[in-house]
């Protein structure tokens, strides 16, 4: 009765506190917290006790777990045979594993830093990305090479760069660069079913960021289709396309413009090649304005491609401003903080590019 009597005295509020607690209460049943190292790890595992076809290897993935313990558990659980650690050598064991998936396994390589990967650069081009092409498609390379790509705290310029567009400009090759939990799980899933090589570029920055999933992506079931981009929040005053650990930066200058009344459509493009250019030229004919955001170097850079292809197609026409890119700076990455900081594109930059687009 005392409860009772005190949703009486709220008033008009009653009812939506009551609608409140009860959607909380309720929540947790369906939705979890999970970082976006647990997600890639879920996905791994769930796929390595689908298929035995599925295997890993890389440095230091079986006994010390991963350099970002992203494999924690794995080899404990599925032993010597499916966990390889293999020695610092990665035109080696790369070498080994496109061979494997020729053979008709479905090996997953694990790269320490993505930077590492140039030392195999011609396995993933010239034979894995190829050879299904080149045999008139009899000859299927189903592989997936992963790891933390891009900037990272106090990494220098050795090991803080961005393969995206380097690896997007080859033909054969599909390009993952996913941002949540969500789309770590169900794009990496769908990698290692692929009968092409994919490329799966995770952020260092990211591994411990925590999302919600739903009940349904924390399903075995659970897949998201490469190709396919995501709105992260919907608008009407102007499109950012962002892709990886910088999406964060766009939804925060988002939520930053929105005290200022100007509401900016959010797209995670979640795979570089192949590109959505659907999803970006149905929001760009909404907002009539558009700004590519992201952490690599502006020459030949992704966000390059994308008003390209908007200058081509009938993007354009909508166009009210020109489109913008926001990217890194042109230079090697910095060791120094704060001049790392002002390599990368910061919420501040966002900001004012997109006032600066639409002239206010």
């Amino acid at each position: 009765m005392a409860y009772l009597r005190s949703i009486l005295r709220s008033g008009k509020n009653a009812v939506p506190a009551v609608l409140r607690r009860e959607f909380h209460r309720t929540l947790p049943a369906a939705v979890q917290q999970v970082t976006v190292r647990d997600a890639i790890k879920e996905a791994l595992d769930e796929e390595l006790e689908r298929d035995e076809r599925v295997f890993l290897l890389g440095e230091e993935v079986a006994l010390f777990e991963g350099a970002y313990k992203v494999t924690r558990g794995l080899w404990k659980k599925y032993g010597d045979k499916r966990i390889i650690d293999t020695p610092i050598t990665e035109i080696g064991f790369t070498g080994i594993a496109v061979g494997a998936a020729m053979a008709g396994l479905r090996p997953v390589v694990e790269y320490m830093s993505f930077n590492f990967s140039m030392q195999s650069v011609d396995h993933i081009i010239n034979s894995a990305a190829k050879t299904y092409y080149m045999s008139g498609g009899l000859q299927p390379v189903s592989i997936v090479f992963r790891g933390p790509n891009g900037a990272a705290p106090g990494v220098a310029a050795q090991h803080a760069q961005c393969f995206a567009a380097w690896y997007g400009h080859v033909p054969g090759l599909k390009v993952v660069s996913p941002w949540s939990a969500e789309d770590a799980k169900g794009l990496l899933k769908s990698a290692i079913r692929d009968d092409n090589p994919v490329v799966f570029l995770e952020n260092e920055i990211m591994y411990s960021v925590p999302f919600e999933m739903s009940e349904e992506s924390q399903s075995k079931d659970f897949l998201i289709p490469i190709g396919k981009a995501k709105i992260e929040r919907k608008g009407n005053h102007v499109t950012l396309v962002s892709h990886s650990h910088v999406v964060s930066r766009c939804m925060d200058a988002a939520a930053v413009l929105a005290k200022d009344g100007i509401e900016c459509e959010v797209i995670n493009l979640r795979t570089i090649r192949p590109m959505d250019m659907e999803a970006i030229e149905t929001s760009v004919m909404k907002t009539k304005h558009l700004i590519t955001v992201e952490g690599g170097w502006p020459q030949f850079g992704v966000g390059g491609e994308i008003l390209a292809r908007i200058m081509e197609g009938p993007g354009f026409s909508y166009l009210n401003a020109p489109a913008v890119r926001v990217t890194g700076v042109d230079i090697p990455m910095p060791y120094a903080k704060h001049l790392e900081e002002n390599t990368l594109p910061q919420i501040k930059d966002i900001v004012f590019s997109v006032k600066k687009t639409l002239n206010v």
